[in-house]
């Protein structure tokens, strides 16, 4: 039976997710607090990184905050942990906050879906939608968008709305008289109003949930027998991924293939990238998709559109029950992170955190990952150094001052990854980073650190 102790802490950690920021806050800070005196145990630093964990101001599958990403990486012993949420920036400031106060190191990105016209007829990480690709920033230092980009930030963000009312319109029609109301019964479930297909299906759960017979009604609508839907119903998690899969995705009532007018351009989402200090990144699949067998020839076009990082998630690509489909999917993970090599493109990994089963840290010590373990290393020390840089001293990897001293790209990117590896997290690094100029020179700055 838990101790008065471990009720409080549980308490506090319960509130780190709660919709209120000030709420969380005050929990965090509370917990640090017991932290530092040795109240709450704390797993020594691991040689592990998340760098593409969603938060709840988009879709975390566990309803994790910001700072409770930060105080979930502190407790378990994750040594370095990234944000990366859908259309938004709303988590940014809070997250990075939450790392310095408990000394993780962190970093930050925003998710989105783009049109690429020179890939319209081949399918690239968005099955079953030529053309369309998820598509990264990483590296954001604050939620503050410069105004000049705005109107790009807003109409990222007023897509998604649009999607989402359409997705709504059509499910409605198709569940009559089962209806949802955006406003109503979807936005409650957000901390700031930025929904996804995610929030819209668990709305449509709940209201399915209130009628006399919802496992007679979801096998009318979903077209499976009704032992198979109740059974499905006792895994939540489960039968809500098969009603998006059935109802939103491709061959749904609720989904219409998307187009060139759908999404932004690349070099319309690079523009904001760029403006905020952030890096454009890549985001690759797996390699099974026609856009991504030409892995080569998309890299090299998109580098040619100002992208600088590669974006993977190592477990779908190793942890895979059917032996052919793993020794290809693996097959396809080392050549890709052998490409980033010779193209000199960092690597964030992660495993994203907004479907329920997915693992809060990858396996950095599975067999398979061994070959390119390092290379995930050094990606999320490359983009913590780069934050820290351009957080404190405006002089991340895309500042006149890196384009100055360090334009070949393979030094630019050492040199970053040495910060990242040489500066610690939190409050113990401001000393560090107050000695620091931009009057340096790169060697001048590395000798100033601690040897890694």
């Amino acid at each position: 039976m838990p101790n008065k102790s471990e009720t409080s802490i549980a308490a506090l950690e319960a509130q780190l997710n709660h919709f209120d920021r000030d709420t969380r806050w005050a929990a965090l800070v509370e917990l640090q607090g017991l932290a530092e005196r040795g109240k709450v145990p704390v797993a020594p630093a691991a040689e592990v990184a998340n760098m593409h964990c969603h938060t709840f101001f988009s879709y975390n599958a566990y309803g994790y905050s910001p700072a409770g990403l930060a105080w979930l990486a502190k407790t378990r012993g994750y040594k370095l942990m990234g944000i990366v949420d859908f259309d938004v920036l709303d988590a940014v400031d809070e997250f990075l906050n939450a790392c310095e106060l408990v000394g993780v190191r962190g970093s930050a990105g925003l998710e989105t879906r783009l049109f690429l016209p020179e890939f319209a007829t081949r399918e690239i990480n968005s099955p079953g939608e030529p053309g369309v690709t998820y598509h990264m920033g990483i590296g954001f230092v604050t939620s503050t968008i410069p105004a000049f980009v705005q109107g790009i930030a807003a109409d990222i963000r007023e897509r998604a709305r649009q999607r989402n009312l359409g997705v709504i319109e059509r499910v409605n029609a198709y569940l009559d008289p089962v209806i949802i109301d955006y406003v109503h019964d979807v936005l409650p479930l957000t901390p700031a109003g930025n929904a996804t297909e995610r929030h819209i299906v668990a709305a449509y759960v709940a209201a399915v949930a209130r009628q006399a017979d919802p496992v007679r009604f979801w096998s009318d609508r979903l077209g499976l027998d009704g032992a198979k839907i109740e059974a499905m119903m006792q895994d939540a998690a489960g039968f809500q991924n098969t009603v998006r899969s059935r109802l939103m995705k491709k061959g749904g009532p609720g989904y219409v293939l998307p187009g060139p007018d759908s999404f932004p351009t690349i070099e319309t989402f690079h523009k904001l990238v760029v403006a905020c200090g952030a890096l454009p990144c890549c985001a690759w699949l797996d390699g099974t998709t026609p856009g991504e067998q030409a892995m080569e020839e998309l890299l090299e076009l998109e580098m040619a559109k100002g992208v600088v990082t590669l974006n993977i998630i190592p477990d779908r690509n190793w942890n895979i029950a059917d032996p052919a489909a793993k020794q290809q999917k693996v097959a396809n993970l080392y050549r890709t992170v052998e490409l980033a090599r010779e193209l000199d493109l960092p690597i964030n990994v992660g495993t994203e955190m907004n479907s329920y089963g997915q693992k809060l840290v990858d396996d950095f010590a599975a067999p398979e990952l061994a070959p390119v373990r390092q290379d995930f290393l050094d990606g999320a020390h490359f983009i913590y150094g780069h934050t820290l840089m351009q957080r404190n001293l405006d002089l991340g990897y895309r500042s006149e001052w890196a384009q100055a001293h360090l334009p070949d790209r393979r030094q630019r990117n050492e040199f970053y990854t040495q910060v990242g590896y040489r500066l610690p997290p939190g409050r113990n690094c401001q000393p560090l980073l107050y000695e620091l100029s931009p009057g340096f020179e790169p060697a001048d700055i590395l000798r100033r650190l601690p040897e890694c």
